[in-house]
């Protein structure tokens, strides 16, 4: 089982240090077709996602939030949000629970 992160630049970046493979969505296709390719691969059993980039295709998240088992989705906020630097490192650790 592998993690697969979708999200800012930033955050893409950072799981990419500890391993985790990803990709960035800047918009509601991009989302779209990031979350395609993280469902492609039956390996990737967490699918962690930034909130901002789930709301841009928020049927499509809630649906497997609310009815499949397989795989588990985890929101996280993004790095920058309210105007305020989150620590990265704490997001990660959240996530998915490797300490930087």
């Amino acid at each position: 089982m592998q993690y697969f992160v979708i999200g800012d630049e930033e955050t893409v970046l950072g799981f990419s240090l500890v391993g985790v493979f990803g990709m960035q969505a800047t918009n509601a296709e991009q989302a779209q077709r990031s979350w395609d390719k993280a469902l492609e691969d039956p390996e990737n059993g967490i699918i962690i996602i930034t909130e901002n980039v789930a709301d841009m295709i928020r049927p499509v998240v809630d649906r497997y939030l609310f009815s499949e088992s397989f795989p588990l989705v985890v929101e996280i906020p993004q790095a920058h949000s309210d105007g305020k630097q989150k620590d990265l490192r704490a997001l990660v650790n959240q996530a998915i629970g490797v300490s930087l």
